[in-house]
């Protein structure tokens, strides 16, 4: 077995940066609609939280050890937002131009690009896509402040919880990611193309339909 190394060229990674996001908001059918540019995205602050471990005793020793379910929420803040997403954070109009608040939320999706980059090719090297399902937009506070000698534009954000969708042979989930530096170029096109509109809107895949579009 060869001796372990640490620091070698070219595998010194790192993961920065968020673009490229994409809202798809659930109709009536419990379909994802075509989705939307999301611009002006800050950040995406993924946040797991469960799993934790619940120690049973018997015969007085620790006898195992029982985990929690593991939940998966985040937070988007971002300098505006889709039109679209008025709908998911209570907004509905009352008549065209007058917003009424709050209002029912919907579920909708969510899809958004991050670097992954190492030493030799820096913030080329690849990217990974983050695929979010069953998001819930909790209310959050937006602070408007008076303009002054050093101006800021305001972000908004929002804390999303979710709810995991089926996936086949597999526990359900409300996250996945795919690396494009593991993925071939022909299936991450694959991928993207229906993430981002081709020859049809875009839309988000559903497991199933990522393990189909994947599988060679």
């Amino acid at each position: 077995m060869a001796k372990l190394t640490w620091g070698t060229t070219g595998e010194r990674f790192y993961e920065t940066g968020v673009d490229q996001g994409v809202l798809y908001v659930l109709d009536q059918t419990g379909a994802y609609g075509s989705g939307v540019a999301w611009n002006g995205l800050v950040t995406v602050t993924e946040s797991p939280s469960g799993a934790e471990a619940s120690a049973q005793y018997a015969d007085n020793i620790k006898y195992l050890n029982l985990m929690s379910v593991e939940e998966f929420g985040c937070t988007i803040e971002a300098f505006t937002y889709p039109e679209e997403f008025g709908q998911c954070d209570g907004t509905l109009d009352l008549v065209e131009g007058v917003q009424l608040g709050q209002q029912g939320r919907k579920t909708f999706g969510l899809s958004y690009r991050t670097i992954k980059g190492n030493d030799t090719s820096s913030n080329d090297y690849g990217y990974k896509l983050h695929l979010v399902y069953g998001c819930l937009a909790a209310p959050s506070e937006k602070a408007y402040s008076t303009v002054n000698d050093s101006p800021e534009a305001i972000t908004f954000s929002w804390e999303v919880s979710t709810t995991p969708v089926p996936v086949p042979g597999f526990k359900p989930t409300a996250l996945i990611v795919i690396d494009s530096t593991v993925i071939t170029p022909a299936k991450m096109t694959a991928v993207e193309d229906v993430l981002y509109g081709d020859t049809d809107p875009a839309k988000l895949p559903l497991p199933s339909e990522l393990i189909t579009i994947l599988t060679p």
